[in-house]
């Protein structure tokens, strides 16, 4: 058996996985070499973990968050209106399979940014295509694909993702194009993406800070049915390595 001919052909399949494996067990003295059946066992496993990787990586690279950060590092207790318990459950990504939403308020410096990119890179590695912005990145992206007309197909995009992240929401007014572009983005999302957004405007005041009363009232129906709710206090993390 030719084996090098074996592994060139598992390398110009594109099954990486299989070929690194294989590579591996044929480096192995023969009598420490697997039979046939737990050879072919262990080549599978190993294609699917590199699929399954490569696919995380991939989608964090596409995500652009702002932070490495993990659920772990996010530190959580009553003086921060956060839990731990709170925490695994928007973890685990089960309000990304239903479709609800996740709204984090709290004075600048608290840790929403943080806690948002800490559970998109959950989201990432559950499988989950995600998609951060900070707000003035979003304006700006709008900005270009009205000029370019690109717009619909920039909207369509967007939908793609599980989760949409929106970060720093209500810094800047909005124009009437973002209160529009918002509304359509959120209405192809509705019941099977998430969005998840952070602003150091409480909830309550979203509606008056989008200011035309007929499209805040579009908004913030699809925004806040079903969302789940989280309101950090406490004093400024920013000179703490964890938050």
């Amino acid at each position: 058996m030719n084996t090098q001919n074996t592994l060139e052909q598992f390398k110009g399949l594109k099954l990486t996985g299989m070929a690194k494996r294989y590579e591996a067990a044929l480096a192995l003295p023969v009598h420490e070499q697997e039979d046939v059946h737990s050879l072919i066992a262990m080549l599978t496993q190993a294609e699917v973990e590199y699929r399954e990787y490569s696919r995380t990586q991939k989608y964090l690279k596409a995500s652009k968050l702002r932070y490495h950060a993990l659920p772990e590092d996010i530190i959580c207790n009553t003086e921060r209106g956060i839990t731990r318990e709170q925490l695994l459950r928007l973890s685990d990504g089960m309000f990304i399979e239903k479709g609800e939403n996740v709204l984090i308020t709290g004075a600048t410096g608290c840790g929403k940014s943080f806690m948002a990119c800490a559970l998109g890179r959950s989201a990432c590695l559950l499988g989950y295509r995600t998609l951060y912005f900070s707000m003035n990145k979003f304006i700006d992206a709008l900005t270009q694909a009205k000029l370019d007309g690109s717009y619909l197909k920039w909207i369509k995009s967007i939908s793609a993702y599980k989760l949409l992240i929106l970060d720093d929401f209500g810094l800047k007014a909005l124009s009437n194009d973002a209160r529009i572009a918002l509304l359509d983005i959120l209405e192809d999302r509705y019941g099977i993406g998430s969005t998840m957004i952070t602003s150091q405007l409480p909830v309550d005041t979203w509606y008056n800070f989008i200011e035309e009363p007929t499209l805040a009232d579009a908004i913030m129906d699809r925004l806040s049915a079903s969302a789940h709710r989280i309101a950090l206090t406490g004093k400024s993390l920013r000179t703490r390595k964890n938050y």
